[in-house]
């Protein structure tokens, strides 16, 4: 009877054992799920950019108004590297007048040099079939342009990027060039967002103040 006994509190014991582990297991599943969920939700909802300095405008003092606006942007910190090729990224604009849904297109992100100055990038989107005329003084083929339209490009900091990944140590620009109907003028509010693959959209939204110079601080 003794022998029995041990028999049956060993098959107990090892059963016991058995259903524990797999609860355990079931237990450690689901809360590397939730982790899992958690680190994804806060990827999601924290912004992938950021405003890396002042945004500026282009003036054009003689009609009061903004030839084009230039948004310096950097990945947010502690984030990682975020793809800015257009297939994967639109730029909305909104302004008192007018709404784009999406004014950046395939031809509008400048990848083969950094640019020390906004000149030479627009003369790049032009060589590129980006925009048709660059609205800013000095340019190759002066004058606005015929659609309202947002290009992307890399200043020399972090050197030229790769297949337009914006990577932290970088500084790229959004640059909107406006169209002459559309171009902002004083007390005018602008507004853009930059809707990247992973994290949520920059959003940007300025007052235009008075256009009195070629170089606008639009803070």
């Amino acid at each position: 009877m003794g022998i029995e006994a041990a028999i049956v509190m060993i098959a107990f014991v090892i059963v016991a054992a058995a259903l524990a582990f797999v609860v355990l297991n079931m237990g450690f599943s689901t809360t590397q799920k939730a982790k899992m969920a958690v680190v994804s939700s806060q990827t999601e909802a924290s912004s992938a950019l950021e405003i890396a300095g002042k945004v500026t405008g282009i003036g054009f003092p003689a009609s009061g108004v903004l030839n084009a606006t230039i948004i310096p942007i950097k990945v947010a910190s502690g984030g990682d590297a975020v793809n800015l090729s257009p297939t994967l990224t639109d730029i909305k604009y909104y302004s008192n007048t007018v709404r784009y849904d999406n004014i950046y297109s395939s031809k509008c992100l400048l990848t083969s040099a950094t640019y020390g100055n906004v000149t030479g990038a627009f003369n790049a989107a032009v060589s590129a079939t980006c925009i048709d005329k660059a609205p800013i003084s000095g340019a190759a083929t002066p004058g606005a342009p015929t659609h309202t339209q947002a290009m992307i490009y890399w200043d020399v900091a972090g050197g030229v990027p790769l297949n337009g990944i914006l990577s932290e140590g970088q500084h790229a620009n959004v640059a909107i060039a406006y169209q002459s109907s559309d171009r902002p003028s004083a007390l005018d509010n602008i507004k853009a967002e930059i809707i990247v693959p992973t994290g949520s959209a920059l959003t940007i939204e300025r007052q235009v103040p008075s256009v009195t110079t070629n170089i606008v601080d639009l803070g």
